[in-house]
């Protein structure tokens, strides 16, 4: 009889207790704040788009003459005398140029390219295209520019120029195109060049330029700017988001220091950017991942180190990613390998740890390279002594709270497995990785 109440008591209570437990009201968990990404960088400087025309379009202009008949030409006597000096000074032609560098006609001679002078109404020399002449001998570039002021274009690539820029180019009005590269330039950076405001293409690329690059550079207005393969070193101006440059590189140089944070200012224009080389260090900066119209990024062989931000997840356009040969170290975030154009990957020879199923799936694509790393389970890794001797020391970043922000509302396939196959997409086609290729001198 006594076990029996006492069973029926503890029922009692049990029951008492549970539904006095169930009818309480308990105040709400404490909510935390939501965690919202800091402001995007904005740019500091105004550009015109469309950028306005170099010269009034209403203008009637004379339709371009034949040049064995040009009529009069625009600055005969000035150019003839500049080019004859240059003759003078060109002491290896190996594709007979300078022969055709006579009588009064320049619109005959090979290299040169006439048009109509707009606010002249007059044939004059629009374009020189030197390109791959293989000049040599000691040729001043800005001597003889300075004698063509009705250039438009200036393409003199794998010649002997050389000389400082000790001027501006402001005067020449018309020209939107100056190609410079693989030549005899030395010193620092010729910031007289960007005197010439109409430049949409820059490109001084393959010479021994060194020292740093003025903050000036960066809020020139152009849409292409090549200044790889030489010897510029210090660090990236910060200021670097400013530039409105569609296709960047800066690539093969001595720039140290961290990547600046403005660099999310530029994402509207910046679709290409080019930074392998050099000797960039500390860890990325959540704000590239505001490049959401970036097909190429491109930062390795460098010195960078840190998780992979995973506002990353937000580059809906990056079809090239290179990171290889760095310190990147953790997950692959899977954010990165949902992205919808993702063809060409390249995260080998860092210390990542971890990738997930969509990730597994773009290796097996080969469109995720993960070789030389510390992922355990996978082929071709680093070795286990390797991996321990990196991850036996601290590793942090500043603003490391900031690597988990994802500043965008990510598409709903990012939250999926893409079904994807090499057949999905064409081939990419950058356009900046030509400009690593050293032209033939």
């Amino acid at each position: 009889m006594l076990p029996k109440l006492l069973f029926s008591t503890f029922l009692f209570l049990n029951t008492y207790f549970f539904r006095f437990a169930v009818t309480q009201t308990c105040p709400p968990p404490p909510t935390c704040p939501p965690i919202s990404p800091p402001p995007r960088p904005t740019r500091t400087v105004a550009y015109v788009r469309p950028r306005p025309p170099l010269y009034n379009p209403s203008l009637r202009l004379l339709p371009r003459q034949p040049n064995n008949n040009p009529g009069p030409l625009a600055n005969r006597a000035r150019i003839l005398a500049i080019t004859q000096e240059l003759k003078r000074n060109i002491t290896f032609d190996p594709q007979n140029y300078t022969s055709t560098w006579v009588g009064n006609n320049y619109c005959l001679f090979k290299g040169f390219i006439c048009d109509t002078v707009p606010d002249r109404n007059i044939t004059g020399l629009a374009g020189i295209d030197f390109n791959g002449a293989r000049f040599g001998g000691n040729l001043n570039f800005y001597r003889f520019i300075e004698s063509l002021p009705d250039i438009a274009i200036f393409h003199a690539n794998s010649n002997n120029f050389s000389g400082v820029i000790d001027r501006g180019l402001g005067g020449l009005r018309y020209v939107y195109e100056i190609d410079l590269s693989n030549n005899k330039f030395v010193g620092g950076f010729p910031s007289n060049v960007l005197g010439a405001t109409n430049l949409t293409f820059v490109d001084l690329r393959f010479n021994n330029y060194q020292g740093s690059v003025p903050r000036s550079l960066f809020n020139f207005d152009t849409d292409v700017l090549f200044i790889n393969n030489n010897v510029f070193s210090q660090t990236i101006p910060t200021n670097f988001g400013n530039t409105p440059a569609l296709y960047l590189t800066l690539a093969n140089n001595n720039f140290t220091g961290t990547i600046p944070r403005s660099i999310g200012a530029a994402w509207e224009t910046m679709t290409e950017v080019l930074l392998l080389g050099n000797k960039l260090s500390g860890c990325l900066p959540f704000e590239i991942g505001y490049l959401n119209r970036s097909t190429v990024f491109d930062v390795g062989s460098n010195r960078l180190t840190g998780p992979i931000p995973q506002s990353f997840g937000c580059m809906t356009k990056l079809q090239l990613l290179n990171m290889a040969h760095n310190r990147f170290y953790g997950p692959v975030p899977e954010v990165l390998c949902r992205l919808p154009n993702a063809f060409n990957f390249t995260l080998s020879n860092n210390y990542f740890t971890q990738v997930g199923p969509q990730c597994r799936r773009l290796i097996r694509l080969r469109r995720l390279n993960v070789n030389r790393n510390c992922i355990m389970g996978l082929p071709f890794q680093r070795s286990a002594a390797d991996c321990a001797s990196f991850f036996s020391k601290a590793r942090t970043c500043a603003r490391e709270s900031t690597l988990s922000i994802i500043p965008c509302s990510l598409p709903a396939a990012s939250f999926r497995t893409r079904t994807v196959s090499q057949e999905d997409d064409v081939p990419p086609a950058p356009r900046s990785y030509n400009a690593l290729v050293k032209p033939p001198h």
